[in-house]
Formats: structure tokens, sequence, C-alpha cells
């Protein structure tokens, strides 16, 4: 009888202790993805000079639509892109 509580004890320790172990390693594997992708695009971005947002605001503009030119290409263009 005590034996069974011994090894219950014991699978409730190893779970919690995986569960741990699983928490570390998603958050040390998920620093390292978004420091890898969006630190190393930002630095090329940024020695590029390519900025993705354009946030220059323009006192006497009425508007920040910009226009989409479709006239760029013909319809037969359009039909099946891939």
């Amino acid at each position: 009888m005590k034996w069974k509580e011994f090894f219950k004890g014991i699978k409730r320790g190893q779970k919690s202790f995986g569960e741990d172990i699983a928490q570390i390693i998603n958050l040390v594997l998920l620093t390292f993805v978004y420091i890898v992708g969006v630190g190393l695009t930002s630095i090329f971005a940024k020695i590029v000079g390519k900025h993705f947002l354009d946030l220059h605001i323009e006192k006497g503009r009425d508007s920040y639509w910009e226009e989409l030119n479709l006239d760029k290409k013909s319809i037969d263009e359009y039909h099946r892109p891939f």
C-alpha cells in the first residue's frame, strides 16, 4: 500500500518537473526566434533604409490615402497570378 503512494508521488513530481522544464525551454526558444526573426529583420531594414510604415506626417495634406494604380498591367495578367 505504501509503495503505491510512493510511486504516485514520484509520478506527480516528474509531471511537475516536466511542465517546468517545458515552460523554460519554450521561453528560451521563443525568445531566440523573436530576437533572430524580428531583431535581424529590423537591423537589416535599418541598414538598407527600408521603412515598412510611412509615419511621416505632413501638415497641409488632406488625406493619407494612397491611390492603387491597377492600370500598370493588363487584365489578362491578373487572371492567374500563380
